[in-house]
């Protein structure tokens, strides 16, 4: 069975902009789409090199207890603009029911301007384990031990 995360579109929201939808067949993540509110639709938001600002999406979700929808940045963007997601892969808990907004940067060279109704981002929907976290006076030890960051090399 498929966990359903219902969307409500906030006030103002431009409702001929579709929900989240999975492209293709064997895709993993939705599409989110930009929808600015009424007075921005014509001219979207434009990024600056280096910039960086919530696009809304005009969207609430309720996601279902157990589950968590991960937002993460659209390959297209990256590859062609140099346009991400700053905090990625962003997380929004079950229990959270405010507004959709996606934070993007633009890391490339040339501004770039998020239209309404562009495709913006992508939602995995994903399931949630909550640990028990304790004090514990020892752990054990592995064969990676403290390495950290490109401990294990580089190819």
């Amino acid at each position: 069975m498929r966990p359903e995360v219902r969307c409500f579109r906030d006030d103002g929201a431009d409702p001929a902009v579709p929900l989240p939808s999975y492209e293709t067949h064997g895709a993993a993540g939705a599409d989110v789409r930009a929808n600015f509110p009424e007075e921005q639709r014509a001219s979207g938001l434009t990024l600056a090199p280096g910039a960086r600002a919530i696009v809304p999406s005009g969207l609430r979700v309720e996601i279902p207890e157990g589950f968590e929808v991960q937002v993460r940045p659209r390959s297209g963007l990256a590859a062609k603009h140099g346009v991400t997601l700053v905090n990625t892969p962003g997380t929004i808990d079950s229990d959270y029911r405010g507004p959709l907004g996606i934070l993007m940067i633009n890391l490339g060279d040339e501004p770039f301007t998020v239209a309404h109704g562009d495709r913006i981002a992508q939602l995995v929907v994903a399931p949630v384990v909550q640990a028990a976290f304790t004090k514990a006076d020892v752990i054990s030890d592995t064969a990676r031990g403290t390495g950290g960051f490109g401990s294990t090399g580089r190819r």
